[in-house]
């Protein structure tokens, strides 16, 4: 007779589980046992690199990993391919903090000795990641792991940067930019927040108008005078009309533009426009080919168009500027209650002070020169025709309107942790040189060999755009044959126009072909009062911390047990006790049969005679249970999934069953017919359960002497 301990330690059970998982070869889908002709791929969501992982990165692997370990039982081809990211502003942050404690900054640095230096850093911790990925049992091919920085990735994304160069979709121009004047880069969108100010907003007298701003530090080079044409007010006045007025240094001369970008209820109808601080500025300086003047350096502080106010930051000036406004008559009245949002970097918290900096776009609205529709129709096609299928309906209208407002793309940063941009300028003749192999040394147009290299390296969405098909490539032309179209791809939903939608248009200019054929996204892991985790207020779940005390599937079912996709999670520690006592009353259910039984257990032919009510009853429930939970994960349900297999084994098996088995086993005619029950349910719960809990399992499978691991049991019909 088989005796399992009296308790679970999961402590005792998981590093050893894992290592054997990982002897048997079975992550890898060419080790996979029978014939397998359909695979089913899931590309990983490279993690940082040199990040521990968070709670969220914890959902995404358990959903990931749920999804892998069933369709492995189902016979399928399973590669579950993981990546780690090299984050570039992310990691480019915190290693420059690092720098500053040393009493150095990348500004001290060559730019070859600081990406070294970074690239040493985040090899060191690269296994941090790892680590974690691993404790909470991720099933994935580790003899593929790629890093975004691996030469086979940079060789691919430069491919693709090459020929979309020759089919003219990317460019260089100088457009505004979120620039952060502390990393001195420019920010893509998801890179800065908003945070809620109350600050002043001055009326200020300009000619025969009056104007309302919160910034009048950027107004020195105001010469244009804005409003929507179908204002009654203004009807007076036309396009092009010009006035004197006295403003901060001086009279000027101003012009009258009209334009539908001016919200005609908010102040009075009437603004001035600073094109080189302000998107929507200057979009109506592009729009009516003005002017364009720089008020503020990349530092943010004020330039010599400021006079006296030259060379101070601009918080520091706009009292001063404000003082001399008045004192020329030219404040109406200050409005100190007026509360809107302003734009952070994420990272240091500074002002978002716009900038216009040259940086290479993609164009998102422009057909393709071999008659192919553009990139963002290419997205949203997929989306119509259902080659890509947004899971929930909420996600697929949103991405739809992404599609409709969609911007050219600036795909380069200015920070040198990342793929440097293959480009190079000649001095003499401005001739453009994609060197992807930083081979060419002399122009060849003018034969110069004074050639300037781009400063500027990828932004990491552009390579990160490339990951479904790069990862595929990078290991094998075979594995791309075998594993592309991948089926799904499992992200946060916060990131579907920043990722998602680029994967989908990349993959359709590269390969003519959708990256994935599902998105499935979840939503954002909150406390238990559903307020969004962060440092500040205490309340971040560690997940390696949580495995430590109560084990990993019981973090991985607390997490799934209420993720309908899309929707953000509260998880409580009481949550994840309570599934820890869901494990131990599997463990103990096992406990029970196996000490009233002994192993291999074999699987019962059919319900023949001695089967009482009770054995029927629960098969019934078994049978379907069996095809409840295969229907909820087949179309994404995995919430509901746990939630019916939760169900069957605490109430239907624990509570009713095994209570009327204990009767039946004392009675000699009953006997064979109730363990014949215990077995096929047992072994059937085990496997229905092993995708969500995949730990205690795989233990309990293995006390029952079956031939093979669980992660390779074949899935209940």
């Amino acid at each position: 007779m088989t005796e399992l301990d009296k308790a679970y330690h999961h402590s005792k059970v998981e590093d050893k589980i894992y290592q054997k998982w990982l002897e048997s070869g079975y992550f890898n889908p060419d080790n996979l046992p029978g014939d397998r002709k359909e695979s089913y791929t899931i590309i990983m969501p490279p993690p940082n690199a040199n990040a521990p992982l968070h709670v969220g990165h914890a959902l995404g692997m358990t959903i990931e990993d749920i999804l892998i370990r069933f369709h492995r039982m189902r016979g399928k081809k399973t590669l579950w391919l993981p990546g780690t990211d090299h984050a570039g502003f992310e990691t480019q942050v915190v290693f420059e903090k690092k720098l500053e404690k040393q009493g150095s900054s990348r500004f001290k640095m060559t730019r070859e000795e600081f990406y070294k230096a970074c690239w040493d850093f985040v090899q060191e911790n690269k296994h941090i990641s790892e680590h974690g990925i691993k404790r909470l049992g991720a099933s994935c091919d580790w003899s593929r792991n790629i890093f975004t920085l691996d030469e086979r990735v940079v060789k691919i994304v430069y491919q693709t940067f090459k020929q979309m160069y020759k089919d003219g979709l990317v460019y260089r121009a100088g457009r505004i930019c979120n620039w952060c004047p502390k990393h001195q880069t420019g920010l893509a969108d998801l890179e800065t927040k908003y945070e809620e100010r109350v600050e002043p907003f001055y009326y200020f007298k300009y000619g025969p108008f009056t104007i309302g701003t919160s910034r009048p530090e950027t107004k020195f080079g105001d010469k244009y005078v804005v409003m929507h044409p179908a204002d009654k007010r203004y009807a007076d006045y036309h396009p092009g009309q010009q006035f004197q007025a006295e403003w901060i240094n001086g009279p000027i001369t101003a012009t009258v533009i009209k334009d539908e970008a001016v919200d005609m209820e908010f102040g009075s109808g009437v603004m001035t426009i600073t094109p080189a601080h302000d998107p929507v500025d200057f979009d109506i300086a592009q729009r009516h080919k003005l002017d364009i003047e720089e008020i503020i350096n990349k530092r943010g502080k004020l330039l010599p168009i400021a006079q006296e106010f030259a060379g101070m930051k601009i918080l520091d000036a706009r009292p001063k500027i404000v003082e001399k406004l008045q004192s020329k008559g030219l404040l109406e009245k200050t409005d100190y209650k007026y509360r809107h949002n302003v734009q952070l970097c994420y990272k240091c918290g500074n002002l978002i002070e716009p900038q216009i900096v040259p940086q290479w776009y993609i164009k998102m609205t422009e057909g393709l020169k071999d008659g192919r529709p553009s990139l963002r129709d290419m997205a949203g096609n997929a989306i119509k025709n259902k080659e890509v299928e947004i899971v929930t309906k909420k996600f697929e209208k949103i991405f739809m309107h992404w599609m409709e407002n969609i911007r050219d793309w600036p795909i380069s940063r200015q920070i040198w942790w990342g793929i440097p941009i293959p480009v190079k300028y000649c001095a003499d003749c401005n001739e453009v040189i994609i060197d992807t192999q930083d081979s060419i040394h002399k122009c060849p147009k003018c034969s110069s060999t004074n050639l300037i290299k781009d400063p500027d390296t990828f932004d990491t969405w552009f390579s990160s755009g490339q990951w479904p098909y790069a990862t595929l490539m990078a290991h094998s032309q075979k594995d791309l044959q075998t594993f592309f179209p991948t089926q799904v791809m499992e992200t946060g939903w916060d990131i579907l126009f920043f990722w998602v939608a680029r994967m989908v248009m990349m993959s359709y200019y590269k390969t003519n072909k959708p990256p994935f054929g599902k998105v499935f996204l979840h939503g954002l892991v909150r406390d238990k009062d559903k307020q969004k985790m962060s440092k500040s207020k205490g309340n971040v779940v560690d997940p390696l911390g949580v495995i430590d005390t109560y084990g990993t599937d019981a973090l991985r079912f607390a997490l799934i047990f209420s993720t309908a996709s899309g929707n953000d999670i509260p998880l409580a520690e009481d949550k994840i006790k309570g599934m820890k006592h869901f494990g131990n009353k599997v463990w103990n259910i096992a406990r029970f049969i196996l000490a009233n039984s002994e192993p291999p257990l074999p699987l019962g032919e059919g319900w023949g005679e001695g089967y009482t009510d009770a054995d029927r009853e629960i098969l019934k429930k078994l049978d379907q249970t069996i095809k409840n939970v295969t229907d909820h994960l087949e179309k994404f349900r995995l919430h509901e999934a746990a939630q019916e297999i939760y169900q069957f084994t605490w109430y239907e098996l624990a509570d009713k069953y095994i209570e009327v088995s204990k009767k039946q086993l004392a009675d000699e005619n009953l006997k064979a017919s109730t363990l014949n029950t215990l077995h096929n349910t047992l072994i059937t719960t085990l496997k229905l359960l092993h995708p969500f809990m995949p730990f205690v399992t795989e233990e309990i499978w293995s006390k029952l002497e079956q031939k093979n691991l669980l992660i390779i049991a074949k899935w209940p019909e």
